[in-house]
């Protein structure tokens, strides 16, 4: 494989512009943070305390302390006095200066006596009067001169029901009209108020002396080792620690960038091993432009949706459907690569998870489970049944590493079963993004080949119309092919589509080829020139043909390449018997080509020449066969034609022993049937009884 300068550029920014943004977006974690979970065992080593550390309450203990301080806590209120005198005086005032009212000043005495009354109980506002009927201000405190007094609530009154109770402590008529008059309910107005400030200050001071510190984790003393539970004290601890440790390192040193120096690092290795694995192992996608983008940015875009997921939702990386990119990587690729790249994949988000190990088997079950399950898709209920078995498989092997580390059935949770459960319907939508990427990056899916392999595709059943021999033709070089295909390993569904469009430019001419003549060559009437022009135009009119009908590229190059630089070799041979004193030039016999490039073009070629030359056999014995099979690929391979395919010579011999297994089997002799003998006289007088005999049989 030898890549231009333009393609090594480009694979070198595909890598560069992959790891940086992976790197830019890569959650950035201190050294000395650590992810854990409560109730989960400790996955790093031994932790020591790096100076004294107290001990406080764990956070349910500290719950319980909080709850209880709140339910005993009474808060603090204050008594406005200048409000209330300024408020009976202002009543006295209306009273006092208003001439219609028809009462006596005794009256006005009592009313502004129990005004006073009321005032010395107590108002409060209506939130705070609804609190006291719901019973939960059973009591407050008044704090003067740093002495503090509780007082039970249930003598304040809100301002509607001081009024109310005013109002009905009087019997007289005028009273209550002169109460009315001077607009007492609008006057009123609350003297208890709450002392918000005070209040908090005091119940914070509650909450530190609860908390204080029960213990003390001396420097030196061990905190937590690999295995343990981390149980909420221990957690506590944990917090605190990193606080501490906060609050100690404010300072920025060199040793701050080697995280990020040991993420890029990271990111780099295993680019660097999937770079190698295509360019040892699957040279002919690396040297593909189309597919190394397309694997770059699918691992990219999707590590960068995992780091969205994971910083927005609890557990959100098991939201991603990592398993659509082994999916679309095996429709358009094959399963190997599919693997290797869905493994890469998982390595990278790894860093995200708590517990990396958790999450790597799940997601390599899954991954698998996806690749083995949908080995050839080409319907789509293929993807819902894939859907189904990554939602079990991560089930199962969820379930299987919570009983291993836990030890419990207990401690599975419900939502990761949910979050599982989304995963799956997400993967089912990819039959979405397979015609997405098709677009996008020209590949060819198989399903797009499946139904392009349809017979009653319009182009197909044109061809079986105007050329009916043509497409028997094409039927049986696409069996051969498709079986040849299967025994070396090469895309079967790909090499049964192309060969059924191999031969469409005959549409254009079909009378001048063989398979659709009738009695009448027209070859009879042109010299082997214009005859061998007709014969190899075929591919030219097929690729326009392939143009008008927008058949995929891929499909294209069967058209292209099935004959490949080949000769007309009937024609150039007749040429030369009439022109034996003349030099003859190859070139107007000749195929346009290009030689197949490719495993699937190279079965093509073999596949057409050996079942057209078998149609000419006169004895089909399996030594004629085999003499034909072998004669007719040898003859290709010494001209060269397949130099420029990655087949070998075992993949050669392999599509030999088919293609004469196949044949052997097209034209096996067929027994005789003998003619049945009747005896004289039943000829010439048939029985009753034997023709209820004869019925019978």
């Amino acid at each position: 494989m030898k890549l231009s300068k333009k393609s090594m550029w480009l694979r070198a920014i595909y890598f560069v512009v992959a790891v940086a943004a992976i790197v830019y977006f890569l959650p950035r974690t201190s050294q000395r943070e650590y992810v854990y979970e409560e109730n989960r065992p400790w996955s790093y080593g031994l932790l020591t305390a790096p100076f004294d550390i107290p001990v406080h309450l764990d956070s349910v203990s500290a719950r319980h302390v909080k709850d209880s301080i709140d339910s005993k806590f009474e808060p603090v209120f204050i008594r406005d006095s200048n409000a209330e005198k300024l408020i009976v005086g202002e009543i006295s005032s209306r009273l006092n200066s208003t001439d219609t009212l028809n009462i006596s000043p005794t009256e006005k005495n009592e009313i502004i006596a129990r005004v006073r009354k009321i005032y010395s109980d107590g108002i409060v506002s209506r939130a705070v009067y609804a609190e006291i009927r719901s019973g939960r201000l059973p009591a407050v405190r008044f704090i003067h001169d740093n002495i503090s007094m509780s007082m039970p609530t249930g003598q304040f009154l809100s301002v509607i029901r001081a009024y109310e109770k005013l109002d009905s402590s009087f019997r007289s008529p005028h009273v209550h009209s002169a109460i009315a008059a001077i607009h007492l309910s609008e006057l009123l107005e609350p003297n208890i108020r709450p002392d918000s400030a005070l209040t908090e200050r005091l119940l914070s001071d509650a909450y530190l002396k609860a908390m204080a510190p029960v213990g003390v984790i001396q420097t030196g003393e061990r905190i937590i080792d690999k295995g343990e539970v981390v149980t909420p004290r221990l957690a506590t601890v944990l917090r605190t620690y990193e606080e501490m440790l906060a609050e100690r390192s404010t300072e920025v040193d060199a040793s701050s960038y080697y995280p990020i120096a040991g993420q890029t690092l990271y990111v780099i290795i295993l680019f660097a091993i999937l770079y190698c694995y295509f360019i040892y192992f699957r040279p002919q996608y690396f040297s593909n432009d189309s597919m190394m983008l397309f694997v770059m940015s699918a691992i990219t875009a999707l590590s960068l949706f995992a780091f969205a997921m994971d910083a927005t939702f609890r557990h959100g990386i098991y939201l991603v459907p990592f398993t659509i990119l082994p999916i679309i990587t095996e429709i358009f690729m094959d399963s190997r690569t599919a693997l290797y790249t869905f493994l890469i994949e998982i390595f990278i988000c790894a860093i995200l998870p708590s517990f990396a190990l958790e999450f790597i088997f799940v997601q390599f079950v899954a991954g698998v489970v996806a690749i083995d399950s949908l080995n050839d898709l080409a319907r789509r209920s293929q993807l819902i049944r894939t859907a189904v078995l990554i939602l079990l498989s991560y089930c199962l092997s969820y379930v299987a590493i919570e009983l291993m580390t836990s030890g419990s059935i207990e401690n599975l949770q419900p939502r990761m079963f949910g979050l599982f459960a989304i995963n799956g319907v997400l993967v089912s939508f990819c039959y979405v993004l397979i015609f997405i990427f098709e677009r996008i990056f020209g590949f060819t899916s198989r399903v797009t080949l499946v139904e392009l392999s349809d017979i009653n595709n319009p182009l197909l059943r044109e061809l079986s119309e105007e050329c009916p021999g043509t497409f028997q033709h094409s039927m049986q070089v696409s069996n051969l092919s498709a079986e040849a295909a299967r025994r070396i390993g090469a895309n079967v569904q790909l090499v049964r589509a192309g060969a059924l469009y191999h031969d469409i430019g005959k549409i254009k001419n079909p009378a001048f080829y063989t398979e659709n003549q009738h009695g009448v060559n027209p070859h009879d009437a042109l010299d082997p020139l214009q005859s061998a022009r007709v014969i190899t135009g075929h591919v030219t009119e097929g690729l326009k043909m392939a143009e008008k009908n927008k058949l995929p590229q891929i499909i294209r190059s069967f058209i292209s390449e099935h004959h490949g630089r080949g000769t007309a070799r009937y024609f150039y041979t007749t040429y030369c018997n009439t022109h034996p004193d003349e030099t003859v030039d190859k070139a107007p016999f000749s195929y346009p080509g290009p030689n197949p490039t490719s495993k699937e073009t190279s079965i093509l070629m073999m596949a057409d020449a050996v079942e057209a030359s078998s149609r000419s056999l006169k004895d089909y014995s399996p030594e004629a066969i085999q003499n034909l099979v072998n004669r007719i690929i040898d003859t290709q391979i010494a001209e060269g034609l397949h130099n420029d395919s990655p087949i070998s010579f075992r993949d050669v011999q392999e599509i030999k022993d088919v293609f004469v297994q196949r044949l052997r089997t097209m034209y096996h002799t067929r027994i005789s049937y003998p003619d049945l003998k009747k005896n004289p006289e039943e000829t010439a007088q048939p029985s009753p009884s034997a023709d209820v005999n004869n019925n019978k049989a």
